[in-house]
Order: C-alpha cells, then structure tokens, then sequence
C-alpha cells in the first residue's frame, strides 16, 4: 500500500486545519499567504531552470523537440504551455509537445487511473518516436507518479534528455532525471490539492522554460514576439504594433511592410531596418538562423 507520509505535498498545513471554521474574507487571506510563498520556492531553484533551458534550447537548434508529460493537473499544465508556442513564437506544432496521461479527453475530464502505468507513457513516448535529440521534462507534483516516472526512464533508455519537475523532497522522479528541478512549495491549504501551490509552481517554471528556449532560439527580439504567428485580428494587430515599436514606424508603413513580409513580422522589421528587398532579408534571416538581431547587425554592413 502506498505511503503518503513522506511526500511534502501531501502533508497537512496547521495553519489551515480550521479553515473551514474561517470566514471568508480570512479564508482567502490564508491562501493569498500561502500562494506568496510560491514564487520563493521557484527562485531557489532558478540555476537548475537556467541548466534546463539551455540544455534544451541546445538540442532543438539540432532539430529535437520539447516534450512534457504528466498526469492530472500537471499532464494538463504540460499540454497548456506546449500549446501555447505555436500562435506566441510561429512554431511547428511538433516541436513541442504536451502528453497527458489518458490521452486528450482526460484534459477535461479527469482520468485518474491512467496516472497508474508507466507502461502507458512508454508506449506514448514510442508513438511520437522519441529520440536522442529530443528533451523531456516529466512533470509530478508529488514526484512519484508512475506515467511520469515512466516517462523519465524510457526517456534515459533512448538517450534523451531527461528533466524532471516535481515538488516534493527527495522524489524518486527527481532522483533519476538528468537535471531536476525541485520548487518545494509544501504541504498544500486542502490537503493534497497540489493543483493549488503546487500546480502554480509548475505554471511558472513551465514558462521559464518555454520562454527561456524560444529566446535563445530567436524568437524573441528585445521583449517582442518576433515570430508571432498572426491567425485572428488580435494577433494581426499585435504584429503590427511589433512591427512599428521594433522599426519605429507608423501603422500603415507596418502594414504594407507586413503585406510584403507575407505577414512575418520579424520579416518586415528586417526590411525596414536594413533597407533591404524582401528576399535578401530572407537570405539574412537563413544565414543567422532566425536571429533578428543578428540579422540587423549583418544586414547593415556593406554588401561584399
């Protein structure tokens, strides 16, 4: 039978055994505290972060992908964030992916029994063909959850980068991975409700690493979402706005140069910058690849 004795975030908190008794207003004040203590726990394990990021950002500049998987909260907090690079930073669907355990209907409604096998992560890992060049960061609040634990073993057989995300001490998913990272956020204010402090430590660090990778792969120039991939009218006027803060121009000298750009707007900041026709800019862009910046500094020199 399982214990859940030694895993942090299944310990009860005293300061809230009467919340119950609590009236509203301290209710709320109580998880406001506690939810405070979050960000803390993160930034005590930013070096590990920053290994992660760079280790990962390493290995799709060679072509590999970025793959989350976990179960419950943290399985849907992977798929979250995966899908959100593709409209933020213009990436391929494929480049990274969220898996949670039980497939896509268990994003909204829960499926607690698939957590159970770490056969099942294997044989998900084995479908999106997981290779050597690839990064996984399996995800587990308690850091004993077999689909994760799954996950980080196949994941070390194929040789791929095995990053573990959990919030307990001492997990055994945290012993076997490559580069862990532990935020301890302790026990939670309902007890074992790891959707609360622990599924926000998870969020954040998930944006770390997500953001932390697409700018070292470029896609970002100063704070702007170079990449951004404009497929509704906000996105199509967030373009713009990029487009005439990055080249310091009027909005309909960011349109037309978006219209030329084919609606890239790290293109048109090129163009306007540089002075250059739309497929020189191509051919810069190529040559640095995809780094704006790069490209603005090689475009204004003079052609040899």
């Amino acid at each position: 039978m399982l214990s859940l004795d030694a895993i942090t975030t299944e310990k009860r908190l005293d300061a809230s055994k009467d919340i119950d008794r609590l009236s509203t207003l301290d209710m709320l004040r109580l998880l406001n505290e506690e939810d405070a203590r979050v960000p803390k726990a993160v930034e005590a394990v930013l070096p590990a972060i920053a290994e992660a990021v760079e280790s990962i950002a390493a290995r799709l500049k060679k072509g590999g992908r970025l793959i989350y998987a976990g179960a419950g909260t943290s399985g849907r907090l992977g798929v979250l964030d995966a899908s959100e690079c593709p409209p933020t930073y213009g990436t391929d669907p494929d480049l990274v992916v969220g898996l949670i355990a039980g497939g896509r209907d268990a994003m909204f409604v829960a499926k607690e029994g698939a957590e159970d096998s770490k056969d099942l992560a294997k044989s998900d890992l084995a479908a999106l063909q997981l290779s050597g060049g690839d990064a996984l960061v399996a995800l587990a609040a308690s850091g004993r959850t077999p689909y994760a634990i799954g996950a980080l073993e196949y994941a070390r057989e194929r040789g791929a980068l095995a990053i573990a995300l959990s919030c307990s001490e001492g997990s055994l998913l945290a012993s076997q991975a490559d580069i862990a990272i532990t935020p301890v956020t302790g026990p939670e204010v309902i007890t074992g409700s790891t959707r609360m402090k622990a599924g926000t430590a998870q969020k954040l660090v998930l944006n770390m690493l997500s953001t932390g990778t697409m700018v070292r792969l470029g896609k970002v120039y100063g704070n702007l979402m170079v990449d951004v991939r404009a497929t509704n009218e906000k996105l199509r006027a967030r373009a713009r706005r990029i487009v005439m803060e990055a080249a310091d121009v009027p909005a309909e000298q960011a349109t037309h140069l978006l219209a030329e750009a084919e609606g890239s707007a790290k293109l048109a900041i090129l163009m306007a910058l540089t002075g250059r026709s739309t497929k020189d800019c191509r051919a810069l862009l190529a040559e640095t690849d995809g780094h704006l910046r790069e490209a603005i500094e090689e475009g204004g020199k003079e052609p040899t």
